[in-house]
């Protein structure tokens, strides 16, 4: 059994720490909020700061919000960087800056310790159900050490590359998530202003070669209109500030992307900032007019 460490308990990082205590592995927490009380009652251990998770564990996981809270959670004076020593294995399993990824990994291992970049999609459900697909970048050797752990968080998992590239795989992904919902937003809406039912067009859509798990999921709920709760606008707007902002930087043009983030902002002025994400088709419907599901 390993000495883990758990920084970060909030919505995803609670059932993933959870996980790996109910595995039997030793787990120290620390959390900017409360450390929830079915955590410690499964066996975790309360820590005082990041430091002191660091210094107990050896295996040091973080899931925070976005790239500053990363940088926080590392770098402050009671940062996990104060507590390490030798040989420990720091993960971050947040979704933050590729770019800046590479710069956190470079100052974790002048320490003599290593670095994964570990992102996952999956959402909450995923995370509760031990069903997240990982996405990893660093040394195959400390993956292949810290997989065992991965394997109890997530199913699907690979080391896409060196450290960084986890975190580019999930900026790619999160361009296809935010394309293609608006994608199926669009053609919602074009069939119902149409005068068809949108269910039975989403129905028959699903069994051909449109068929997506967007079009399932976010598709009835642009449908029965339940944009709460889920994955919120505001961070899939983060992650496309991540994408945009690499793009610059790489000098990749990413016009789709930059569309999609319009909508999304459109949704979060008119009060969408906690919708899920499937809710940037308020936006087209804004600009239509015209609601899905509405008589044409």
């Amino acid at each position: 059994m390993s000495k883990i460490g758990f920084v970060g308990l909030g919505i995803m990082g609670t059932p993933m720490a959870e996980h790996l205590i109910k595995a039997g592995h030793e787990v120290f927490l620390f959390s900017i909020t409360s450390i929830p009380k079915s955590t410690i009652a499964a066996g975790g251990k309360a820590c005082k700061s990041s430091k002191e998770v660091a210094q107990k564990g050896d295996i040091i996981f973080i899931m925070v919000p976005d790239t500053p809270h990363v940088a926080a959670a590392l770098f402050d004076d009671n940062g996990v960087a104060a507590g390490l020593s030798k040989g420990k294995i720091v993960v971050d399993m947040s979704s933050i800056s590729p770019i800046e990824t590479k710069a956190f990994a470079k100052r974790i291992r002048a320490l003599e310790c290593e670095y994964l970049d570990a992102p996952v999609s999956g959402g909450q459900v995923g995370a509760v159900a031990a069903s997240l697909t990982i996405m990893v970048g660093g040394k195959a050797k400390v993956f292949e050490k810290v997989k065992p752990l991965f394997e109890l968080m997530g199913k699907n998992i690979t080391l896409v590359g060196g450290n960084g590239d986890g975190q580019t795989a999930k900026v790619a992904n999160q361009i296809i998530v935010a394309l293609t919902i608006e994608a199926v937003g669009e053609a919602l809406l074009f069939a119902s202003k149409a005068g068809a039912d949108p269910a039975k067009v989403r129905q028959a859509l699903m069994g051909g070669f449109a068929a997506s798990r967007i079009l399932e999921v976010h598709g009835e709920r642009m449908i029965q209109r339940t944009f709460k709760p889920g994955f919120r606008v505001e961070l899939h707007q983060k992650d496309l500030n991540l994408a945009l902002s690499a793009g610059r930087a790489l000098g990749v043009a990413l016009p789709n992307t930059a569309m999609a983030q319009e909508l999304f902002n459109m949704c979060a002025a008119h009060g969408g900032r906690e919708w899920d994400h499937s809710g940037m088709v308020r936006a087209l419907e804004m600009m239509s007019n015209f609601e899905i599901g509405q008589k044409a």
